[in-house]
């Protein structure tokens, strides 16, 4: 399992490290590992949002659409962020922003978790509290929300790593030893 480094425009010493990739990619469980292993603190950006809310995504979808969902967790996202010593996982849909983008990449150490449309499929196949992916064909829908967003992913990530073709445990110690831990555990 390869590590893709795009380290460009990397923060010197990241005092966080954000999670980016698609719905089902691993992002909540690797990042309580990840928060454990670093002693961060661990924020699910979309279980956040729901607790701010006091109502299901889902239900934000229904009454707001995605525009209102967007800005809800544009504003979240803008917030966490700044916040030094956090594991955050993200939404699949908070790069589709480019404000977001620029916070997740300026603010802290990105990891890219790239998943298969088989995985997600597989992951999310009796999943029905995803607004994204209900009614219609979810294969064609998974194939078209990844063909749109993966160039966003890659685009923002510092480092990139399969999903799913490793244990979470294995895939964390390599998103460590990539992400040199000494760097991000004394910005902290």
């Amino acid at each position: 399992m390869a590590c893709t480094r795009n380290l460009a425009r990397m923060p010197t010493a990241p005092g966080s490290l954000f999670l980016i990739g698609m719905m089902a990619a691993g992002k909540s469980t690797v990042g309580r590992l990840l928060a454990r292993a670093l002693e961060f603190e661990f924020v699910d950006c979309d279980r956040e949002l729901e607790q701010r809310s006091g109502v299901p995504i889902a239900t934000i979808f229904d009454v707001e659409g995605e525009d209102g969902f967007r800005r809800r967790e544009a504003a979240l996202l803008d917030e966490l962020t700044l916040r030094r010593g956090i594991v955050l996982a993200t939404g699949g849909g908070a790069v589709m922003r480019e404000d977001n983008r620029e916070h997740l990449r300026g603010r802290g150490l990105v990891v890219y978790l790239q998943t298969s449309v088989d995985e997600i499929a597989r992951r999310t196949r009796n999943d029905k509290a995803r607004p994204l992916l209900q009614g219609g064909d979810t294969r064609a829908r998974i194939e078209q929300l990844i063909s749109a967003r993966a160039p966003l992913y890659l685009q923002t990530a510092h480092l990139t790593f399969m999903s799913g073709a490793t244990s979470p445990k294995k895939l964390v110690r390599r998103i460590l030893d990539s992400a040199q831990v000494g760097a991000m555990t004394s910005a902290a």
